[in-house]
């Protein structure tokens, strides 16, 4: 399997945004939240861009032996990289304090939800680790890549008097509702390349430059995602709004100011 860049799809979204940021384009009308790079079948990842003016539902996800005892293949974990936040701009990610799931869920149905759900302030740089049972929001006036296991599972829990389907039974189910650990949230620096996840479903790095050390012991199929400048991988070049989908690269070259992301499936 060689590298190839794959196709992008313009998702429209009632908290998305009317003109997307450079490097995007866009002569919608509509509000356009997201910009998914469609995968092809035998990729376990999704990489998407998303970008909000709104607050999105409160959500949870599944891991993969909860998604397969609802029929489903399997679950869902993610993670974000903020690229953009206007002042003030919030995720949600945990509950202030431990929640049991008929707390939970009553709280979904009240709307006291909005006040258990943990915010923490964002700005661009930042990174978040979402495992799954993990309550959370996306907040609006974000910018952000999400990388996560190629799944479409999500149990919706309170959606702000938008009419779309709630989840309650099974999301109050699979949610492990309880305050964010400290170790799901990072800084990350410019100009240094880091590992920023590890796990059984997900590996994501950050690249800067050539310094590929952080990605040097992976042997398996990689997602690259650039942020700035271009990246040649075994002769495909791809840059900012692109990416690429391939077996262990051979040669991954990029210039100095080269920012990108590379996810792999992870140890599983």
């Amino acid at each position: 399997m060689t590298f190839a860049k794959l196709p992008t799809i313009a998702v429209e979204k009632p908290w998305g945004v009317v003109g997307l940021p450079e490097p995007f384009t866009s002569s919608s009308p509509e509000r356009i939240g997201e910009i998914w790079f469609d995968p092809p079948a035998d990729c376990p990842l999704l990489a998407k861009y998303l970008f909000t003016s709104e607050r999105l539902s409160i959500q949870v996800h599944p891991d993969d032996t909860e998604a397969r005892a609802r029929g489903e293949p399997s679950g869902k974990e993610e993670c974000w990289y903020i690229l953009d936040a206007e002042p003030g701009a919030k995720l949600g990610l945990g509950t202030v304090r431990a929640l049991g799931a008929a707390e939970l869920r009553a709280a979904a149905l009240s709307g006291a939800i909005e006040e258990l759900i943990e915010w923490h302030p964002v700005e661009p740089g930042m990174f978040f680790h979402v495992p799954p049972g993990t309550v959370h929001a996306i907040g609006g006036g974000i910018s952000l890549v999400e990388i996560q296991q190629k799944s479409d599972v999500t149990y919706r829990l309170y959606d702000y008097g938008r009419p779309r389907e709630l989840h309650l039974e099974d999301g109050a189910a699979v949610a492990r509702a309880a305050p964010m650990p400290a170790s799901l949230q990072r800084m990350i620096s410019p100009n240094q390349s880091v590992r920023l996840l590890a796990g059984a479903r997900l590996s994501v790095a950050y690249i800067a430059g050539n310094d590929l050390g952080p990605i040097a012991s992976e042997n398996g199929p990689l997602l690259i995602v650039p942020l700035k400048g271009s990246v040649d991988v075994d002769g495909v070049s791809v840059g900012a709004s692109e990416c690429l989908w391939g077996a262990r690269a051979a040669s991954i070259a990029a210039g100095g100011d080269a920012r990108f992301l590379v996810a792999g499936q992870g140890g599983a």
